[in-house]
């Protein structure tokens, strides 16, 4: 199921300017630079038939925990499509994950910049359960497949384009871990929580 993500979420500034020249050529996952506690870790798909430039993990603040998203940043402006579409886009695309080979559905919410991948929420903001965290920690492959085109009228759903992620190239599982302490980190609620009278 499809959702849009009302008002905008945390933006990464200058990603995909950074990530652009900095993945060509790399493998697995790339932390943040130049910080002690790295809050994403950047991934240029393995291969891909969609308009996917970048696959971001990173740690997002909900309203009661921090947790992780995994965010799609596509090539050029215009929606998730396979790079060859003619046809129709779905209104309501569909996307499975599959860590090596083991599946399991998740939700497909778009931004104005970027696609959201979850499986989980804390209240209105999708993240990933740890049970997923887990596999993609320890995972060797994850391959994100899609059903995004309209089929002719009397063709059941199919998938339709696919991303695959090395994990275990880098970092590997090291950069899932670093990426998951930034959401154990105290959540300072001060500034939110209203005192009382």
């Amino acid at each position: 199921m499809a959702h849009l993500l009302g008002g905008s979420l945390t933006f990464f500034a200058g990603l995909i300017g950074l990530a652009g020249p900095a993945m060509a050529g790399a493998a697995g996952w790339d932390l943040e630079a130049n910080v002690a506690s790295p809050s994403y870790a950047v991934a240029e798909p393995a291969s891909t038939d969609l308009n996917i430039d970048a696959v971001v993990l990173s740690c997002e603040r909900g309203p009661d925990r921090r947790g992780l998203q995994l965010r799609l940043y596509l090539s050029g402006t215009g929606p998730l499509a396979p790079k060859a579409a003619a046809a129709a886009l779905k209104d309501d695309p569909r996307v499975e994950l599959a860590i090596d080979g083991v599946s399991q559905t998740a939700e497909l919410l778009f931004a104005d910049d970027f696609v959201v991948v979850a499986d989980s929420s804390d209240g209105t903001m999708p993240l990933l359960s740890d049970s997923f965290l887990d596999k993609l920690q320890t995972g060797r492959r994850l391959e994100l497949r899609f059903d995004l085109v309209q089929e002719p009228r009397g063709q059941a759903p199919s998938f339709d384009g696919s991303a695959v992620v090395d994990l275990q190239a880098g970092p590997g599982g090291r950069a899932v871990a670093t990426v998951r302490r930034c959401a154990d980190e105290p959540t300072q609620h001060l500034a939110e929580t209203p005192r009382g009278r």
